[in-house]
């Protein structure tokens, strides 16, 4: 209806494809979940994971890749996946630094979140980062 809503946070010690998948649950949980959803990121990691299924075959599998692997971000992955639940999502990739202005304006909003001095760290990063090495020391 002609209006804008941004938003945007940013952490300490992350990654990038955890930022990507956090932005797509955030604007999500923004919307009425009754709302058909066109969802437009720069991120194939996202766009696949949710398009191609491998989220749920990675939680159908306990978080394990069909390589053996622990799926990373798997904490996000699954607040994704409960926010898709019942709604009616597409997802679209687009190509990043295209000139595309709504991508453009997030990756500014990304880029100035980034700079804040006050940004929170991403505890979830931290203890997945620790339980997936403790994954692979029992593995081996």
């Amino acid at each position: 209806d002609g209006h804008r809503k941004e938003i945007s946070e940013g952490f300490v010690h992350t990654t990038n494809n955890r930022m990507e998948l956090k932005a797509c649950i955030e604007a999500l949980k923004s919307v009425d979940p009754a709302l058909p959803v066109v969802l437009y990121s720069d991120s194939s990691y996202v766009v696949n994971g949710v398009s191609k299924g491998w989220a749920r075959k990675w939680r159908k599998n306990g978080w394990i890749k069909s390589n053996g692997q622990p799926a990373e971000n798997y904490d996000l992955w699954q607040e994704m996946l409960a926010v898709l639940n019942g709604r009616q999502v597409e997802m679209r990739w687009v190509k990043g630094h295209a000139g595309i202005p709504e991508n453009e304006r997030c990756d500014e909003l990304a880029g100035n979140a980034a700079r804040q001095r006050d940004r929170r760290i991403d505890e979830a990063f931290e203890n997945q980062a620790t339980t997936i090495q403790a994954r692979l020391d029992i593995t081996r």
